[in-house]
């Protein structure tokens, strides 16, 4: 193996996409209609099946996913022409553009995008999903044989210059995870690409399965290079039909292609990749309840040590990544790690991508430099609130996180904790909530998630979290003391810190947080 043999078997396979594209699109316009999770919900089936059958030879209808403006699904873009909440009725004027597409004006800087920077995201409702040639003729698979005419050590290491940290709300430096398992002598080795996404107001991963599962697929295969994997899991939720739908094809087209299996490009180097479905609830995000379902064992966490780098899967060295930490992996191994740190802050390079729903204008994803404030986000990003809604508070990472008031909206985003009272990032969810939802419903509802979603395996949990809702609803009932409050806080505290898991051990955050931010407001709704 050498360089030149990588450069020879990609530039071949980047050739043939190519000539494929230009047969397949020759003299013909491109209808491209987004077909995701978020659009299936709005009709978009029997949009696309109109499309197909209507369609005249002069033009070829793209399915891709959703560019993650979901506020407004469907989408059917022809050429610069954006057609956005279409109906059936619609079809005959998308259908009219089709004459003079080539000399539409450019579309005009759209508002949900102008301030994102999309590097896991880029290409989403544009590039064709179900078909791989698309995605190589845009510099897909690129930033794969950039790594394999590099030693691992050198990916590893490029990759720590990056600064890029886990996305799925842990936020541990990536290549030390591959470091620590390559460094293992036990083989096999694994990587599991963790798409269990259970939790409610986050829905990124969804939308890079649907999107662009070859930029995932990609980013394991860098991933599983420089960490010595040979064989990697795509671990998708239960629920997720679409998702896996689109990786499974993903994963057949990569490996007609040689992408996947024995030496791949030429380089030696041999991957399997395979799908496994979630086992169902939140707590199969957790990376050892994960592995203890994959084992067919009952989702409950591990204790750690030894942790998954050291004995994981099957006891074997085993690295768990996001599929938003694997899809920035590409564009850095593309561009270099300057490029990717230089975005962002000193602190938190790069970008996170943001799952934006409540009251705002526009929901959906958003892919937005770290740094930026959630103010800009609901502000710039999602359009203020809805005319009606008074904005009273903003549900931040999930339920293992919490709740900020309005003060807090100047609070850039970055890793880990975004406030001390249990306030932080998380996998990116930021839910925003109006005056007609109550402090107390929120903490109910938070709070009865993270209990209802407890394994059982530990005492504080079990016991701990439907203890706390139960002291809400006291307070809502108009039944609550002074000393409930205090008791709430001090379960909360108990909980987090005595728990074996990440959801035990930030169970308590949501009380913690309204506590801090609200305590006067509950204050009054008690009695001495």
């Amino acid at each position: 193996m050498s360089d030149q043999d990588v450069k020879a078997a990609f530039n071949a396979i980047f050739k043939s996409s190519n000539e494929n594209i230009s047969a397949r699109f020759s003299d013909k316009s491109r209808v491209i209609v987004q077909w995701s999770h978020c659009s299936a919900s709005a009709g978009v089936e029997s949009i696309a099946e109109q499309l197909a059958s209507q369609l005249s030879e002069s033009a070829v209808l793209v399915v891709s996913g959703c560019d993650g403006a979901c506020y407004e699904a469907p989408v059917v873009t022809v050429g610069n022409v954006r057609h956005v909440r279409v109906a059936p009725e619609d079809i005959p004027d998308i259908l009219s553009h089709l004459a003079n597409v080539h000399s539409q004006p450019a579309a005009e800087s759209h508002p949900f995008f102008s301030r994102q920077t999309r590097i896991a995201l880029d290409g989403c409702g544009t590039l064709e999903s179900t078909h791989i040639d698309d995605y190589i003729s845009n510099g897909g698979y690129s930033g794969l044989a950039a790594s394999l005419q590099s030693a691992p050590e050198q990916v590893i290491e490029e990759v720590k210059a990056s600064g890029l940290r886990g996305r799925g709300g842990a936020y541990f430096p990536a290549a030390l995870k591959w470091e620590a398992a390559r460094n293992v002598r036990n083989t096999p080795k694994y990587l599991v690409v963790n798409c269990e996404e259970g939790e409610p107001g986050i829905f990124k991963d969804r939308h890079l399965m649907e999107g662009v599962p070859h930029r995932i697929l990609e980013g394991a295969m860098i991933a599983s290079y420089a960490a010595g994997v040979t064989e990697a899991i795509i671990y998708i939720n239960a629920e997720a039909e679409l998702s896996a739908e689109r990786m499974g094809s993903a994963i057949l087209a990569a490996r007609a292609l040689g992408l996947i299996g024995k030496n791949i490009l030429e380089s030696g180097f041999d991957l399997e990749v395979e799908i496994r479905r979630g086992a169902g609830g939140y707590v199969c995000g957790e990376e050892t309840t994960l592995l203890n379902t994959l084992e067919g064992y009952r989702r409950e966490p591990r204790l750690k040590p030894p942790f998954p780098t050291e004995a994981g899967l099957n006891a074997k060295p085993t690295v768990i990544n996001n599929p938003e930490t694997l899809a920035s992996l590409p564009y850095i191994l593309k561009n270099g790690a300057s490029v990717f740190k230089a975005i962002g802050t000193e602190a938190d390079a790069g970008t996170k991508i943001i799952s934006l729903s409540g009251v705002v204008n526009r929901s959906g994803v958003a892919e937005l430099p770290m740094g930026t404030t959630l103010r800009d986000i609901v502000d710039q990003v999602g359009g203020g609130p809805k005319a009606g809604s008074s904005l009273r508070m903003l549900g931040v990472g999930g339920p293992s996180s919490g709740v900020f008031p309005v003060s807090m909206l100047d609070t850039p985003i970055k890793g880990g904790m975004l406030h001390e009272s249990g306030v932080m990032l998380g996998a990116g969810g930021v839910i925003v909530l109006d005056d007609r939802v109550s402090l107390l419903e929120v903490m109910r509802n938070l709070a009865s998630y993270n209990a209802n979603e407890s394994c059982g395996k530990c005492t504080p949990c079990r016991e701990g979290t439907p203890r706390m809702v139960n002291l809400v609803d006291k307070i809502a009932a108009g039944d609550g003391k002074s000393q409930d409050i205090e008791e709430m806080e001090y379960l909360a505290r108990v909980v987090n810190s005595a728990s074996l898991c990440g959801l035990g051990q930030a169970a308590g955050n949501p009380i913690l947080s309204a506590l801090h931010f609200f305590g006067d407001e509950l204050a009054m709704l008690t009695t001495a």
